[in-house]
């Protein structure tokens, strides 16, 4: 795993003041100490930059360890988790995870994806497992495509397709979720002969 650094540019601190701090300047001892708390100010906020750069990288290496399984298989193979996994994990705030985690993405085995992707729901299986939502989903998306055009799956018809399949869902479930997919009611998708 790699931290993307492209674009992040090196910081430093301008050698001249540290010139003009050494005495080697013929500053005053206000101006002195004006650049003495500003040399203070960039290194914190170096140092800030570093801290995020490093809280990134431990929170992405803890989601690949719980999603190990779907970066080797794909989508079906999603975990169900919350950010209060990677929080304990990494002894964090959820908070803390949250703010990490948005509009920061990661390039995977399955294709590039933004960081709070890998936290989603879970339904319940006939076998008293839990499958992540997003699994759910790809799982509807499947079936739809397979569908017969001229007779397409009812929610209700899919709520059945997926009971054999172990999951356990309700049919406005499975309807939120064909929205989510962008796919149109089976009253609209029939394809007349």
């Amino acid at each position: 795993m790699v931290l993307n650094e492209d674009g992040l540019p090196k910081l430093r601190i301008n050698p001249y003041y540290r010139e003009i701090l050494r005495g080697q300047g013929q500053s005053s001892g206000d101006a002195k100490e004006y650049i003495n708390d500003k040399i203070r100010s960039a290194l914190w906020l170096i140092k800030s930059i570093h801290q995020r750069q490093r809280t990134i990288y431990r929170v992405t290496k803890s989601i690949v360890k719980f999603q190990r399984e779907f970066l080797d298989k794909g989508v079906a193979c999603l975990k169900p988790m919350v950010l209060k996994d990677v929080a304990l994990d990494v002894e964090m705030h959820e908070s803390t995870i949250s703010r990490v985690t948005s509009n920061k993405y990661v390039h995977t085995p399955q294709g590039i994806y933004e960081l709070k992707y890998f936290f989603n729901s879970s339904i319940n299986t006939s076998r008293g497992e839990n499958i992540a939502s997003e699994s759910v989903k790809e799982k509807i998306r499947q079936l739809l495509s397979k569908e017969d055009p001229h007779k397409p799956y009812s929610d209700q018809e899919l709520v059945e397709l997926l009971k054999m399949e172990d999951i356990l869902i309700a049919r406005r479930t499975v309807t939120k979720y064909r929205e989510m997919l962008g796919v149109l009611p089976s009253t609209r998708r029939k394809q007349i002969l």
